[in-house]
């Protein structure tokens, strides 16, 4: 039980003795922390219902609050909300129970489920930029937050693997070079084990394949018949397909190690192509799929529908799949392998429709309840003139060299903030490489998932404010004041008690971590855990300045100040790993 789900039991109770519905009784934090911990505005609405004053059906609820223990204060503001405050016993009794949990306190769901997050999407033989950074970082925080909350949780990066790209790429690499043995038109293989070309081959190929096909019709045929090849089963043409998967796939593994992501399937739309056919028989015997102008389609307008909601081209009129038809194919294989028990796709906006599609599609079809199929859509991070991010010549930046960028900038603020001093050449780019990456991602997870965000590197590497680096300093000095405390043989965490107002105020923060993760869990949206871990820091800042802890000369109270420490230390600790952050021993 939460900290909120324990207070609006109690005023619940207490409504239901002054003869209101006990659900009016939900507690929330103050709005005026100023005035009180918490507050409940249920008497409004009851008042309203029952058509009565509220501030005396207030004192009718707070009448039977008055022998609650655990209240120091209650009182009644403005026309009817109730506002409470903890005892300072009953803080400290809950963060010792805090201390002893585990989880420290966070929320676990009642009803686990199995989960399948998608959160990865990138395209085979294309390198990974900026535009899969949001996908990958989300994606990987959600993953970890389901997790912890009890779920069973299965993340696959589905690889952009079997579309008209491949095709693109291999016509492109048989007009280069025809005589390589994958082109021979009854080839059956052997095969050479090791690629014909490299991965900076392969990057050089796909754009010039790619504007090739835009610009000249004839060379957009060709694409598309080797892409039908390849789908039909040519062994040459799997031959190349298999190199271009396992060059891009090595690039892809080192990228996402680097921004500590990480996947259980390494599948793609190539895993869901055997159940092809299978399906395009299935869905035409109960007539979901139809044929229209060559293609066979799959119509999922409805009625009720206030915007045009275009039919799925399950198979295009050369007989080929395209996105939609791999998509539905992965959702089956995903049901026969997994058996989720509802599947999340981290993608971004600009997909909403084809999700909507899709999810309506695999509900006409039977394959899966639609109600279990969730598009996670978010924003995009733009530059400081508002367009999605770019190098300064105006293309898109590779994610290898901004992650090379954002760590080289952060090894510069180490050093201009005294952070490096001390530290040998490798644990200063350890340093910098881990602060880089939590400016980076804290950044990006402390904006609403829904939103766009301008990406301003000095801003999000300031050790200050609302950054990654100040969660990543405030962890490393909750370590060194414990390190002190055992170095200097004065004790260790002892019981908490809370006696000083900075006491409370990190206690209740610590306290409220239960709740945020649920709503951070309910909502899907990580930036509520942002929130919490930067008030948590803050707090923490605030009692680290005001108390004196190691050289206290009380022992009781060093001992539970200690406790408080380390109570910070576990939570925080456990936060910054939930939101994919890892701190340094020491900066």
């Amino acid at each position: 039980m939460t900290l909120l789900d324990e207070l609006s039991e109690v005023v619940g109770v207490a409504f239901s003795q002054a003869g209101l519905d006990p659900s009016l009784g939900a507690v929330k934090p103050a709005d005026r922390p100023d005035l009180a911990q918490f507050q409940c505005n249920g008497a409004l609405a009851a008042a309203k219902a029952a058509k009565e004053n509220p501030r005396a059906l207030a004192e009718r609820v707070v009448g039977f609050l008055k022998d609650q223990a655990v209240f120091q204060e209650i009182t009644i503001a403005g026309p009817g909300f109730i506002n409470l405050k903890f005892t300072d016993e009953a803080l400290s009794s809950r963060l010792n129970d805090l201390e002893k949990d585990d989880r420290s306190g966070g929320w676990a769901n009642t009803e686990p489920a199995k989960v399948v997050i998608d959160y990865g999407g990138p395209n085979v033989a294309k390198p990974l930029h900026v535009g899969h950074l949001r996908a990958a970082i989300i994606g990987e925080s959600l993953k970890r937050i389901f997790r912890f909350s009890g779920d069973t949780v299965t993340g696959d990066v589905h690889l952009g693997d079997w579309g008209l790209q491949m095709g693109q790429l291999i016509s492109e690499l048989e007009m280069r070079a025809p005589d390589l043995p994958y082109f021979a038109a009854d080839a059956e293989g052997p095969f050479p084990e090791e690629p014909p070309i490299s991965l900076q081959d392969l990057e050089e190929m796909y754009p010039a394949a790619s504007a090739a096909c835009k610009s000249d019709p004839a060379r957009a045929d060709l694409a598309r018949k080797a892409t039908k090849a390849l789908q039909a089963g040519r062994p040459g043409y799997r031959a190349l397909w298999r190199h271009f998967v396992s060059l891009s796939v090595a690039a892809m593994r080192k990228d996402y190690d680097d921004l500590g992501v990480e996947f259980d399937l390494w599948k793609g739309e190539a895993d869901a192509d055997p159940l092809i056919p299978e399906l395009t028989d299935d869905l035409k015997m109960r007539g979901v799929l139809e044929a229209s102008d060559g293609a066979q389609i799959i119509r999922v307008a409805r009625d009720d529908d206030k915007k045009e909601m275009p039919p799925i081209i399950f198979l295009n009129s050369e007989g080929a799949v395209g996105y939609h038809a791999t998509d539905i194919a992965t959702i089956v294989d995903r049901k026969r392998s997994l058996d989720p028990d509802r599947i999340l796709y981290v993608v971004d906006a600009r997909q909403r429709l084809h999700f909507e599609q899709v999810f309506r599609a695999v509900g006409i079809a039977g394959y899966f309840d639609e109600a279990g199929l969730e598009h996670l859509w978010f924003g995009t991070m733009n530059g400081k003139d508002g367009k999605p991010f770019k190098t300064r010549e105006g293309g898109t930046l590779k994610l290898r060299h901004f992650i090379d960028m954002v760590t080289e900038r952060a090894r510069e603020r180490l050093a201009e903030n005294g952070f490096a001093e001390g530290l040998s050449e490798r644990e200063a780019d350890d340093v910098a490489r881990k602060v880089g990456v939590a400016a980076l991602k804290f950044a990006d997870l402390s904006n609403p998932r829904t939103s766009d965000y301008i990406f301003d590197l000095d801003r999000f590497l300031a050790f200050e404010g609302k950054t990654g680096p100040y969660l990543l300093y405030a962890s490393v000095r909750v370590r060194s004041v414990l390190e002190k405390a055992a170095n200097t043989g004065v004790g260790a965490p002892g019981p908490i008690t809370v006696r000083m107002d900075e006491e409370r105020d990190l206690a209740l923060a610590l306290l409220a971590f239960g709740d945020t993760i649920r709503e951070t869990y309910k909502k899907r949206l990580p930036h509520y855990l942002c929130d919490h871990a930067f008030r948590l820091a803050q707090a923490f800042s605030k009692f680290y300045a005001a108390c004196r802890i190691v050289d206290e000369s009380d022992n009781a109270v060093r001992e539970s100040r200690l406790g408080l420490v380390a109570a910070t230390g576990r939570q925080l600790a456990l936060i910054l790993d939930l939101l994919g952050l890892e701190a340094p021993e020491r900066m």
